[in-house]
């Protein structure tokens, strides 16, 4: 069994959770359960899949896992796009978050082609 604890990326997953968290306040209140509540859950999935993978025996199951929260990953970014498309945070810059993001999908990808590779 793998400890999710000691990748790098899930370290950074939950980073980005927490930032997208302080991003949701930037989110009027009449979207606290719509694309907020989304947006919360996606980016959880993100470390939550990364972590559930990391209880899998085989190798195949793993990938899946990675997969699922690279899935994730880009819900978190739609919606990031359709925040920002529906000036819903006017005075947030975007370019922080979506350039953390961006890094930790190239380091979901690594990951899944690391142990794709080995399946």
């Amino acid at each position: 069994m793998r400890n999710f604890r000691k990748l790098e990326v899930w370290v950074d997953a939950l980073d980005l959770a927490k930032d997208v968290y302080s991003f949701k306040d930037q989110l009027p209140k009449s979207e606290i359960y719509g694309l907020s509540s989304q947006l919360c859950r996606a980016v959880v999935s993100i470390s939550s899949n990364l972590a559930e993978g990391c209880s899998r025996k085989s190798e195949k199951e793993f990938v899946r896992f990675i997969e699922i929260a690279m899935g994730s990953a880009f819900e978190v970014e739609s919606l990031l796009i359709l925040s920002k498309e529906l000036e819903l945070a006017t005075n947030f810059d975007y370019q922080p978050i979506s350039l953390k993001l961006e890094k930790l999908q190239k380091k979901i990808n690594a990951l899944r082609n690391h142990f794709a590779n080995i399946v």
